[in-house]
């Protein structure tokens, strides 16, 4: 075994899903201050995530909609800078609405890219890291795995997929040398929460039930899935993690 800290990402390329902003970024930016190396894939410009990443950056466009698609992609990223040693499936969109005005697109723009992408994407992974005999799957599942929510259907369906998603292919890969581990973030500043934020009832009451008293910070996330992707977590195998600021203890 090398000396490097059990927690370091040395050697390793990770690829992560959703990386141009957010959450994406926050990972994106702690892999590469853990030494790994980080292939980012999004639909818009990661020029800022590279800025942030500096050398060992990578960044494809992707569109994450289309799981065929994404499964392209991997194959044609794995060929030109592989081997990819662990994957953040972090890529994910929401839609508020009401249930009884809930459409079709509404659900479907969702589920494609939350959950059918990210066991496909994880697939074209599990596929080579199976032959491997090693290596790293983190999902970024969400409170909303948990809990019910209001007015985000698909979301809600779609998170509490990636956290069942994880167990089944931790279930099959476990004995296999792949790990594979979920986050579950609490409230945190992106894109996906602006909305919650600009609105001061409903951001006083979130605030009011984390005991942390402050909404997450994407490096919160970043860090936790650091320590997934390293060695230090070789023991575990669908385990999900709360970063939530005390949310669920509440």
């Amino acid at each position: 075994m090398s000396d490097l800290s059990a927690f370091s990402l040395a050697g390793k390329t990770i690829m992560v899903t959703g990386a141009n902003t957010g959450i994406g970024q926050g990972i994106a930016v702690s892999i590469g201050r853990a030494g790994g190396q980080v292939i980012g894939v999004g639909r818009s410009s990661m020029a800022e995530t590279a800025q942030l990443v500096g050398d060992g950056f990578v960044g494809v466009a992707a569109d994450l909609g289309s799981a065929k698609a994404a499964q392209a992609m991997f194959e044609t990223t794995w060929a030109e800078h592989g081997p990819i040693d662990g994957l953040v499936n972090n890529a994910g969109i929401i839609k508020r609405v009401d249930a009884v005005d809930f459409t079709e697109a509404d659900w479907d723009s969702v589920m494609d890219i939350n959950l059918k992408t990210m066991f496909f994407l994880s697939q074209s992974f599990g596929r080579k890291a199976l032959e491997r005999g090693h290596g790293s799957v983190v999902n970024i599942a969400s409170m909303l795995s948990f809990q019910g929510g209001i007015r985000v259907a698909s979301y809600t369906a779609s998170k509490s997929g990636v956290l069942g998603i994880t167990r089944l292919l931790a279930n099959e890969w476990a004995a296999k040398g792949i790990n594979v581990n979920a986050i579950a973030p609490g409230y945190i500043e992106t894109n996906n929460t602006e909305a919650l934020r600009a609105d001061p009832d409903r951001s006083a009451s979130i605030l009011g039930r984390i005991p942390a008293g402050r909404w997450g910070e994407p490096s919160d996330i970043g860090d936790a899935a650091v320590f997934l992707l390293s060695r230090a977590s070789k023991y575990m195998h669908g385990a999900v993690i709360p970063v939530d600021g005390g949310w669920l203890a509440r």
